[in-house]
């Protein structure tokens, strides 16, 4: 799925001065400093061995500061049939990534008064149901407008209406989604949903008689000189492009197809690679693109109904946090056996891009940039996960259970909410196991972190295995008990 890691993607030809970028008044005429030899070195054996680990078969690495790059470099493959090593101008897919750049081409119409931010979605859509009427613009930009998803289990399989391997025009997929359920009041809460950027895409093209992804180059790549960018295409001929892989059963094996249809959605269809998402890093310095009040609209999280910032801290098109008491800008994406980090540290003028090539239920680029961040700024390097006091051993107990079931090949259905977007497979089990390590049933699950948000969901994350050879089991409760999202993650402390 195109989707975020919330604890995130053809003719005007003019090129920007680099002179025009500005960090907080100053320009560039001084580059940054550098990193030293003791820190790449530090960065190139924690890649290597965490590509191992993860089993990823090439990763692509971007380190800028203040907008300028500090190190771009390929690690591994980008094809293994023909063992095409990966480097900076390898061509790799967005995934949600590139939900910022749509949300860019709506902030631009919203600045020329050709789309209003509180505008119903019904002035672009007037054939949609009433219940779309209270839905505004900035509820599609925020994940907060109620309505459901659509990639979501069984729709997105064979025989759902949005099966992912046949092919619709704008307007069949239009109705399809207009068919779809409102889960709540537009506003009331927030649920990451591709949903929303597909309509905004089809939004951009109602407003300027254009498919999305052409505005995007007029206005946004080409200006930025980001020459690799663009929509995907199966057709198309395009040099460097790497080959997605996702592991299945304990085997690496090559994507899954998907149509056409759904490679050119504006909820994160996008080629890019680290030497294009740097002159993209550097103009959100400045205002090459859009006014600063329109980028920090985006770069603040979006205030729901109550008065209360979302409980993700969402904006539009980019997540804000902090890491270790610093603002942090981000987003994440996956699709077809990529998996795509890019992380802003703007009260640090540090922005870290990791873009990998296997799928995101065994790829962690948000843990490698995070750890690549804190090699860079040691203020910003990721604590240790320490035991702590479990106050509801009933948690680890279903996780236990959840395990057993899951390595005997089970299906975990039972255990899930009914949207959980889970789906039993035959091979699970095998690959259940292959993530596990090899001494997991002896081992006691420690406690190293838990949280509650705002619905009253818990999270909670379990250390398990013997010294040398451990993973985090990682397993989200609703209120009820129920499982929401249960996964094998690999030791962010194994380094």
């Amino acid at each position: 799925m195109k989707r975020i890691g919330i604890a995130g993607t053809a003719a005007l030809i003019a090129a920007v001065a680099p002179a025009a970028f500005c960090v907080a008044g100053s320009s560039f005429a001084k580059p940054p400093p550098g990193l030293t030899t003791k820190q790449q070195a530090a960065i190139d054996r924690y890649i290597t061995a965490e590509m191992a680990r993860e089993r990823i078969p090439g990763l692509e690495l971007g380190v800028y500061r203040h907008g300028r790059p500090l190190l771009e470099k390929g690690y591994g493959l980008a094809n293994i049939e023909w063992g095409a090593k990966v480097t900076p101008d390898t061509v790799m897919q967005s995934g949600s990534v590139g939900k910022q750049f749509t949300a860019t081409a709506v902030m631009m119409l919203v600045e020329e008064g050709k789309v209003g931010l509180d505008d119903s979605i019904v002035k672009y859509f007037p054939d949609a149901p009433e219940s779309w009427k209270p839905i505004r613009v900035k509820n599609l930009l925020s994940h907060t407008s109620g309505l459901a998803e659509y990639e979501e289990g069984a729709l997105a399989e064979p025989g759902g209406p949005f099966d992912l391997r046949l092919d619709f025009t704008d307007e069949e997929l239009l109705k399809k989604i207009e068919a779809l359920p409102i889960e709540y009041a537009p506003g009331a809460g927030w649920d990451y949903r591709n949903t929303n950027y597909v309509l905004l895409g089809f939004m951009v093209r109602k407003v300027t008689n254009r498919f999305y992804g052409d505005v995007l180059h007029d206005r946004i790549f080409a200006p930025l000189g980001m020459t690799r960018t663009r929509v995907i295409s199966d057709a198309d001929i395009i040099p460097g492009r790497a080959a997605g892989y996702e592991i299945k059963g304990g085997r690496l094996r090559n994507q899954s197809y998907v149509s056409p249809t759904f490679n050119r959605t504006a909820d994160g269809a996008l080629y890019f690679n680290v030497r294009d998402l740097q002159k993209w890093d550097q103009a959100l310095y400045g205002e090459a693109l859009l006014k600063r009040a329109s980028l920090q609209r985006m770069w603040t999280p979006f205030v729901l109904n109550d008065g209360k910032p979302n409980s993700a801290g969402y904006g539009f098109g980019w997540g804000i946090g902090k890491v270790n008491g610093h603002k942090v800008i981000r987003h994440s994406g996956s699709w077809q056996g990529f998996t795509t980090q890019i992380s802003r540290y703007v009260d640090d003028g540090l922005t870290v891009v990791v873009l990998a090539n296997l799928d995101s239920d065994h790829a962690r680029p948000g843990q490698i940039e995070h750890v690549v961040a804190g090699t860079v700024l040691p203020a910003l390097m990721p604590t240790p996960l320490s035991p702590i006091t479990d106050t509801d051993p009933a948690i680890a107990a279903k996780a236990r259970r959840m395990m057993v079931a899951a390595v005997a090949g089970s299906d975990l259905s039972p255990e899930f909410v009914a949207k959980s977007g889970y789906t039993f497979k035959p091979d699970d089990g095998a690959e259940f196991r292959a993530a596990l390590p090899r001494a997991w049933a002896a081992s006691p699950l420690v406690l190293v972190k838990r949280s509650v948000d705002d619905k009253g969901a818990t999270s909670s994350a379990f250390r398990v295995g013997p010294p040398g050879d451990t993973r985090v089991v990682a397993l989200s409760t609703d209120k009820t008990g129920k499982a929401i999202s249960f996964q094998v993650l690999a030791d962010p402390d194994a380094r």
